[in-house]
């Protein structure tokens, strides 16, 4: 038994286990479904404009601020529920890929506000004010990480840190770390929706499967912060992190 199972109660230990598995299975299957649909984007990119990266980047910086304009300010979006969420995602997915390159560029926005509200109500499901700024901040923060405990992006330093105020310039700070992550991820779906016609398929498909990836994503980082404030940060985010480690293959 490692020493994680033994600093949290026995109910609280299943509760993270389960959300463990639910993190290995959106980052399974639905992620292989992303990669066939956008390809290898190293490959893809030779079908692209000149500097598309930079410009994606860009886009994906301007549209998450725009994003967190719309959440500061209250914006709803068209859709009552998880599924009315889902068909709007699907819509704009399918509208952009229509356009092909110029016209999954100008979703793009408007993508990224869709799943940022998704995001935010998964917090609302906790039991969280979504307005709080620094329920906002960790909304924009699911956007950079597949797990809250990955040592890679700097989120594991910032979970569960204390509620302050956040200044522009901090927002700012947060949405340069974070956009350059997502304008990676969101490639390959732009790279899917170059074709006009299959491009409307696949922006369908992929605005789903993205939609489902990040919520997930949401409701297992905003439960573990519920659980962290009721039993501890430090055990619950050793304990998934336990949970979702990759086995060692050791030689015999």
């Amino acid at each position: 038994m490692t020493l994680p199972h033994l600093l949290l109660p026995a109910g609280c230990g299943a509760d993270v286990d389960a959300l463990a598995l639910r993190w290995k299975k959106a980052n399974g299957p639905l992620m292989g479904l992303l990669t066939r649909f956008g390809g290898r984007l190293e490959e893809q990119m030779a079908f692209l404009p000149a500097g598309f990266r930079d410009r994606a980047e860009r886009v994906t910086s301007a549209a998450l601020e725009n994003a967190w304009a719309v959440a500061r300010q209250g914006g709803k979006l068209p859709g009552s529920g998880d599924r009315g969420t889902l068909a709007v995602a699907i819509g704009a997915g399918f509208a952009g890929g229509a356009g092909g390159i110029m016209g999954a560029i100008a979703e793009l926005p408007f993508t990224i506000t869709v799943l940022l509200h998704a995001i935010r109500r998964e917090a609302e499901k906790q039991g969280y004010d979504p307005d709080d700024p620094w329920i906002m901040a960790e909304a924009l923060r699911t956007f950079g990480s597949g797990s809250p405990v990955a040592a890679d992006d700097g989120i594991n330093t910032a979970f569960y840190s204390a509620r302050a105020a956040l200044t522009g310039p901090a927002i700012n700070q947060l949405i340069t770390t974070i956009a350059p992550k997502l304008a990676t991820t969101l490639g390959q779906k732009l790279a899917a929706q170059a074709v006009p016609v299959m491009g409307a398929v696949s922006g369908a498909a992929i605005n789903a499967a993205f939609l489902r990836y990040y919520r997930e994503m949401a409701a297992i980082r905003f439960r573990l912060l519920r659980l962290g404030e009721v039993h501890g940060a430090g055990p619950v985010l050793e304990h998934f992190a336990t949970a979702t480690a990759q086995p060692r293959i050791t030689k015999a």
